[in-house]
């Protein structure tokens, strides 16, 4: 769970588990995943006077729709970073979608692969359930693929892209699953980076802050990698939260 929303959630919203809040409440689809219980759910919440989406995995929040801005800034710093056109691009890790119709945003973009490990995630955008759905699935260079990520990096006859964006877990501290550890070490970021063309951009999102020994770590298979900060204000708290992505290019020049 986002640290903005497990810090400051039951504070917002004292009376979440009680009837009046529940009332308000429509769970979209509930499914039994091998990682446990997932639910889709929307409510009105009253502090900013919208629909939101939530997605839950057990007791934990995942994500909201309340906050997209860095899961968009995702894509804009990835794909800012490659130059060219005819963009080839992967996305780890479908969500609630804003990472790659952001990325549809680029018209550079000629097709993007949307992968996710769970067949619930990626039903509920074919069938139209979120807010970004119908973009996403309608645009002809969309591929939403069922498969593990960190599997297909771990396979060297998997393709190679332009730009590579992934959000999955919530940090490279923090992994949904530990069979994903892998990938933030030295040799697993070099296998991904076998799947990165010549002008090839690696991006990253983050729940935590910039971390020093993960920028170590990146900076030793890539050439050129930087940490930025992507902050937003945040209604929960009436303050600002921040994410963090990293942009790792093959070529020491990235954009």
């Amino acid at each position: 769970m986002p640290r903005y929303l497990r810090a400051h959630w039951c504070d917002a919203h004292p009376t979440f588990f009680g009837d009046i809040v529940s009332s308000r409440l429509e769970e979209l689809d509930y499914q039994q995943t091998p990682m446990g219980e997932l639910t889709l759910r929307r409510r009105h919440d009253p502090l900013v006077d919208a629909e939101v989406y939530e997605v839950k995995l057990g007791d934990e929040y995942l994500m909201s729709s309340l906050f997209t801005l860095a899961e968009e800034e995702l894509a804009r710093l990835g794909l800012d970073a490659v130059s060219g056109d005819e963009l080839k691009v992967l996305v780890g890790g479908l969500g609630l979608g804003y990472t790659a119709v952001t990325a549809l945003d680029d018209a550079r973009v000629a097709s993007m692969t949307v992968v996710d490990a769970l067949p619930a995630v990626i039903d509920w955008h074919q069938r139209l359930l979120l807010p970004v759905s119908a973009r996403l699935v309608r645009d002809p260079r969309t591929r939403l693929a069922l498969g593990d990520f960190f599997a297909w990096m771990r396979d060297d006859t998997a393709p190679t892209y332009d730009a590579i964006l992934l959000d999955v877990d919530h940090s490279p501290r923090h992994q949904l699953d530990p069979s994903h550890a892998d990938l933030y070490t030295v040799d697993g970021l070099r296998r991904l980076r076998a799947h990165l063309t010549d002008r090839g951009v690696f991006a990253l999102w983050s729940d935590d802050p910039p971390d020093d020994d993960f920028m170590a770590i990146l900076g030793t298979v890539f050439p050129g990698a930087r940490a930025q900060v992507v902050r937003f204000d945040n209604p929960l708290t009436g303050g600002v939260s921040s994410n963090t992505v990293y942009v790792a290019g093959v070529s020491p020049t990235i954009r």
